[in-house]
């Protein structure tokens, strides 16, 4: 234990009971009191049980102690709440006009107060007792805590030994306050409930695909991201810049998940402005140096977030249209939320060195009856990041890029991860739109998770490194894009005819005929500058109940390093699965290469002449070869455990 101050010898004149402090607030007062968890209890209840009170204005960023009293019509005709976000318990206080939303960027507070836009007489807050030197910490709320403390007229503090110590900004000296009030209480806890795991384990296994080894990570607060952080587990050196830590950071602090030894900025240390959870949380916290806790000026300023290379902002919503733009803070005209730093975030995350954001939500709402990916944002509802700054958007149905892409191939890209049930309505509102053209098909009304057992990565004798996994709807603009970065020669070997076009109809009846398993169609991707191109594809379609035909076609500058061999053998895997026992390609006879990779994977592969063109026959070998099925994984829902996966899979 650190050596504390005697406040007795020190300051005595200032120690007295929160009655005594509280009566030295005047009527009309502007009162700030601190944020969620590190909220002086005590001195709020000592606030409103004092009938003196009358007319207080008070501000405060997450609330949750005066949830208490909102229903109380004597509390609301002496008080007045402004809140720059709407904690769960003030939700329903809010929906009924009983407090006032801020809609406020938090970065932006401290200057409101620091300029006294935001005029402050009395601040409230809680703060460790001090130590030999007279400096208590803030702990768990510095956030905009820091900064209401310094610009209002009356500081009283509730010293509370529960409060932990953190390491950072999070400091204010005895000097610096008015009123002391000695009072030991449990802080406040905030563990989020987990209503839909396996949704949630869905999107926390599609968000891991994401996110590579060293990257650091922004994430908020609630249901959602407490799970996608618990499907981290399997990743390597990850750093934190975050406006809040949570119980769900300590098992990967604990299992060395969470390192900060990548970061390059402030490295070895996980930057954050304030804690919510529960008793072991805080506990964890409590001087250990590996945290470093700032005002909320700092720490969300995009400029500052951008300094962090590889820096991935993961945000919540509440709806996303198929343009792109997000809703977080209201559910139509009802204010369910805040804005928070989103937008910030994510703009960080768009200036750091190879650091882009994460949009995360469940595809529907109110038990299914409600898509949260929808045509038009619900009347009422505020934009909290605008379309042009959305990268990916993430569903328990899969992960949709929309930087860079048109009206068009956001729609697509949105419909292709919505709900089942909703993405042919999806398709037919966006028509009506005219975001995409009369005759666009809508993505299959499947579930297509068990898509996740194909993808796999393989190196090149060239030592490029490709990604493989099946075709899907939204890729038919790369497919049209594939197809003209190929030379005469390479189509006319796949097609037994000279191709020169592939109209859009034609490229939409490639991925319409594609059911995953008669008629299978895998890719192979290159990454090219912050964004992947298709280089290949292997297709199979069903001949009988027995054999499929096979095909491929791979870019110029691929061909001879093993991706037609490694296509084939992934193919064969799944054609297994499918019930396929053979495979049958038609190959002219100049396309020596192509005999090749049969004849090197089916020894005993049959060849006959078919007007001119060369039919092979081949037999699947009665026990397939361990790479054939090496990159099949478990997915969320099917067993215990996190699901990651390993880029060398």
């Amino acid at each position: 234990m650190p050596r504390l101050m005697d406040l007795q010898q020190y300051c005595a004149q200032k120690l007295v009971p929160a009655d005594g402090a509280i009566a030295e607030i005047r009527q009309g007062s502007r009162v700030f009191i601190g944020s969620g968890c590190g909220e002086p209890q005590h001195l709020i209840h000592a606030l409103v049980k004092n009938r003196d009170m009358q007319e207080i204005l008070i501000y405060q960023m997450l609330s949750f102690t005066l949830a208490d009293y909102v229903d109380d019509p004597d509390f609301l005709e002496r008080f007045a709440l402004k809140l720059f976000f709407i904690s769960a318990p003030m939700r329903k206080a809010a929906f009924e006009g009983k407090i006032d939303y801020v809609p406020a960027y938090l970065s932006e507070i401290p200057e409101f107060f620091d300029s006294r836009q935001i005029g402050l007489d009395v601040a409230l807050i809680q703060v460790s007792p001090p130590d030999r030197f007279g400096y208590c910490s803030l702990g768990i709320s510095v956030d905009v805590t820091k900064s209401g403390a310094r610009n209002a007229d009356l500081v009283i503090a509730q010293i509370n030994p529960r409060m932990p110590r953190t390491w950072g900004d999070s400091f204010i000296h005895v000097d610096e306050i008015d009123w002391m009030v000695e009072h030991e209480e449990q802080l406040v806890q905030a563990v989020p409930e987990i209503p839909d795991e396996v949704v949630a384990k869905r999107i926390g296994f599609y968000v891991s695909e994401l996110i590579e080894d060293g990257a650091t990570l922004q994430i908020g607060f609630g249901r959602l991201p407490y799970v996608i952080l618990g499907c981290l587990d399997c990743k390597k050196d990850l750093g934190i810049h975050t406006q809040m830590i949570t119980d769900a950071f300590i098992p990967l602090f604990e299992n060395g998940v969470i390192t900060n030894a990548k970061k390059n900025f402030l490295p070895e240390k996980a930057v954050a402005t304030l804690c919510m959870g529960s008793d072991r949380l805080y506990d964890y916290l409590d001087n250990n140096p590996r945290f470093y806790i700032r005002s909320s000026d700092f720490v969300n300023d995009p400029s500052v977030a951008a300094q962090n290379d590889n820096f991935i902002s993961i945000s919540s919503a509440l709806e996303v249209d198929l343009t792109g733009q997000v809703c977080a803070d209201s559910v139509g005209h009802l204010f369910y939320s805040g804005i928070g730093d989103q937008a910030n975030f994510i703009r960080g995350a768009s200036m750091s060195k190879g650091g882009f954001s994460i949009i995360a939500l469940p595809s529907t709402a109110k038990n299914g009856e409600v898509s949260r990916i929808v045509p038009n944002l619900s009347e009422g509802a505020g934009v909290a990041t605008l379309r042009g700054d959305v990268n990916y958007v993430v569903t328990e149905y899969g992960i949709a890029q929309l930087r860079g892409k048109s009206i068009y191939q956001r729609v697509m890209e949105l419909a292709q991860i919505a709900h089942p049930g909703f993405r042919q309505w999806l398709v037919e509102e966006a028509k009506k739109y005219h975001y995409i053209f009369l005759d666009q098909m809508a993505p299959p009304e499947e579930d297509l998770l068990f898509l996740e057992r194909y993808k796999s990565w393989v190196t090149l004798k060239n030592g490029r490194r490709i990604s493989v996994r099946p075709l899907l709807p939204a890729d038919e603009f790369a497919y049209r894009n594939f197809f003209y970065s190929l030379r005469e020669e390479t189509i006319f070997y796949r097609f037994f005819r000279k191709v020169r076009t592939l109209p859009r109809s034609a490229a939409q009846k490639t991925w319409a005929s594609v059911d995953y398993r008669k008629n299978m169609s895998l890719i192979g991707m290159v990454q090219k500058k912050g964004h992947k191109e298709i280089m290949a594809i292997g297709t199979y379609m069903e001949i009988d109940e027995n054999r499929a035909e096979v095909a491929f076609m791979v870019q110029e500058e691929y061909q001879g390093m093993g991706m037609g061999s490694y296509l084939l053998e992934r193919l064969e895997a799944i054609a297994r699965e499918n019930g396929y026992t053979g495979f049958t390609a038609m190959v002219m006879p100049e396309n020596k290469a192509m005999i090749h990779v049969f004849k090197k994977r089916y020894h005993d592969a049959g060849m006959r002449f078919q007007d001119g063109d060369i039919v092979v026959s081949m037999d699947f070998p009665e026990k397939p070869s361990e790479s054939a099925t090496s990159s099949t994984m478990p997915l969320p829902g099917t067993e215990s455990g996190a699901w990651c996966r390993n880029p060398g899979g």
